[in-house]
């Protein structure tokens, strides 16, 4: 009895040992199930804000860098004119994000989006910071990688999409992640965009239509 215990428990290590693991789903480190497609249209959607080619963009994130923190690798390389490498190695050495900035000087006031209202976590703490404290000493404020996350990601779907930037607070404070974020104002301004089509189009309809009837033969 003992003897098929131990052989038992050769095998079970064996098995984890050696057989291959599951693949990871890549999205795991942002916490969500989400489809192939829709990561890939956040991969474009960072690619064109920062103008990298989309593999560049791949690359990034099978360097180890989770998914949301792809846009800070590319923002701090496209302001300092290094490659995004550099940044990808400091960061896996275990460098924080504003440690990154700072060694590149960049301040955290470069971070900062102006908007009309902050609806709590997890924006509410770091404008808590640039509130109060004169602007003048913005630079000097300590923003936790989070904050970092936030606020870069923040700045490129806004700037990207040329979305409310308080929209997009309001939706992450809900917690949605920016993949999701990125997805449902993409959705959301096709629709939009069919809306106004069709709208446009019964408009020339009734237009059309007016003038038909309008029309008559003078006698």
């Amino acid at each position: 009895m003992r003897m098929r215990t131990i052989v038992f428990v050769v095998i079970v290590i064996t098995t984890l040992l050696f057989c291959p693991t599951a693949k990871t789903d890549t999205s795991v480190d942002i916490g969500v199930s989400i489809g192939d497609e829709g990561l890939r249209g956040f991969y474009i959607s960072v690619g064109d804000y920062y103008r990298v080619p989309e593999r560049e963009v791949v690359i990034v994130r099978e360097r180890g860098i989770p998914v949301q923190e792809v846009p800070v690798v590319l923002f701090i390389a496209k302001r300092v004119h290094v490659a995004p490498a550099t940044i990808i190695d400091l960061r896996l050495g275990g460098n924080s994000w504003l440690n990154i900035m700072l060694k590149f000087g960049i301040g955290p006031e470069v971070l900062y989006v102006p908007v009309k209202e902050v609806y709590g976590p997890p924006y509410g703490k770091a404008y808590g910071y640039y509130k109060n404290k004169p602007r003048k000493k913005w630079h000097s404020i300590v923003l936790a990688d989070d904050d970092v996350i936030n606020l870069v990601n923040l700045k490129f779907v806004s700037d990207y999409h040329g979305y409310p930037p308080e929209e997009i607070i309001k939706m992450r404070s809900k917690g949605k992640n920016f993949v999701m974020i990125d997805n449902e104002v993409k959705k959301g301004k096709k629709e939009k965009s069919e809306k106004d089509k069709n709208n446009s189009e019964k408009g020339n309809e009734k237009k059309d239509n007016g003038k038909g009837k309008g029309q008559g033969k003078k006698k």
